[in-house]
């Protein structure tokens, strides 16, 4: 080789190592100044400290879109949370139903074909066995339930984890799904402070008060549920809004029921009657028309009943008022 062509190769090579800089030095410094290179996060800019050239904008942000503030936390984004009322904990995929496109347009007859047979074949695959087909069913009647009765999220998380725990102890066989499911949603909303009356899961569920009463002690004794006697004062919100009473009688309703649990009239008798009644008595007291027929109707509470436990929890609360 010539001494030309070597210097023209060594030329060559000092001019591509001008043109191609390493990696890290592309990314730090300015082309036009080669000034530093500073990133704005906030704003998703990469600008240059010296001339204030803007390399990038509108930069995608692909981290997480929460705030760990517990360093022990160990959160990652992998979709949606895990739900115990989901038979597949919610990790499978749903297929919609609507046979539209992303912008709203129907799709062709084809692809409607093609979605229909996609939505058979996914429904067969999410439940491959008895098991998943059993917890479908009883939480989709768990959710049905608690949307009727206006129950909270945690309280369906908490119904469908007792259900399976009545799965895995084999305690379902020679009993109605409907029935014990309904179980599990009266023991979670008594768990969670938030109490229906069985005659409000009965005209909701498809089976009757009995089986539900008989589901409910059987699942409470195998699993060991310790739930405490209802509080009276529980049921007191859904009545007041139901009956549509004022403030201050749904707060002189729970004076009334504090003075009698004062007294020990709680004990042995129904808690919803007893919160019927102190509703009853309060909208008396405030002068509000409320008859003991619409309350028995609201609430599932007999007018007898009513018509009796007023009187008791008026007495005791005025004999508190004296006692003051």
């Amino acid at each position: 080789m010539s001494q030309t062509t070597v210097d023209t190769a060594a030329e060559g090579s000092a001019r591509n190592g001008e043109r191609e800089r390493p990696p890290e030095r592309q990314g730090t410094e300015c082309p036009e100044c080669t000034g530093s290179i500073r990133h704005d996060a906030e704003h998703g800019e990469r600008t240059c400290t010296e001339c204030g050239l803007v390399l990038d904008a509108d930069a995608i942000d692909y981290g997480p879109e929460w705030l760990c503030l517990d360093d022990e936390e160990d959160r990652r984004r992998v979709g949606p949370p895990v739900s115990s009322i989901k038979h597949d904990r919610g990790l499978s995929t749903t297929i919609g139903w609507r046979d539209e496109d992303a912008y709203g347009n129907r799709v062709s007859e084809r692809k409607r074909e093609r979605l229909r047979r996609l939505r058979t074949w996914n429904e067969r695959f999410s439940s491959k066995n008895a098991q998943e087909r059993n917890l479908k069913q009883a939480f989709g009647e768990i959710e049905r339930m608690a949307s009727a009765l206006g129950l909270p999220e945690p309280c369906r998380e908490t119904a469908g984890v007792l259900y399976r725990r009545a799965v895995d102890e084999d305690l379902l066989p020679g009993r109605s799904i409907e029935a014990m499911a309904t179980a599990c949603l009266y023991a979670a909303a008594r768990q969670h402070g938030t109490p229906r009356t069985l005659v409000a899961f009965e005209s909701v569920s498809r089976v009757e008060k009995v089986p539900v009463q008989r589901a409910y002690r059987y699942l409470s004794s195998e699993l060991g549920l310790r739930i405490e006697p209802a509080d009276p004062i529980h049921y007191l919100p859904q009545y007041a809004s139901a009956l549509e009473v004022s403030d201050d009688a749904e707060r002189l309703a729970r004076e009334i029921l504090e003075a009698a649990k004062a007294r020990d009239l709680h004990s042995g008798r129904s808690p919803a009657g007893l919160a019927a009644a102190a509703i009853y008595g309060a909208a008396r007291l405030t002068n509000e028309r409320v008859t003991q027929a619409t309350v028995g109707e609201e609430t599932g509470v007999s007018s007898v009943t009513v018509r009796n436990r007023y009187r008791e929890l008026l007495d005791a609360y005025e004999e508190g008022r004296d006692r003051r």
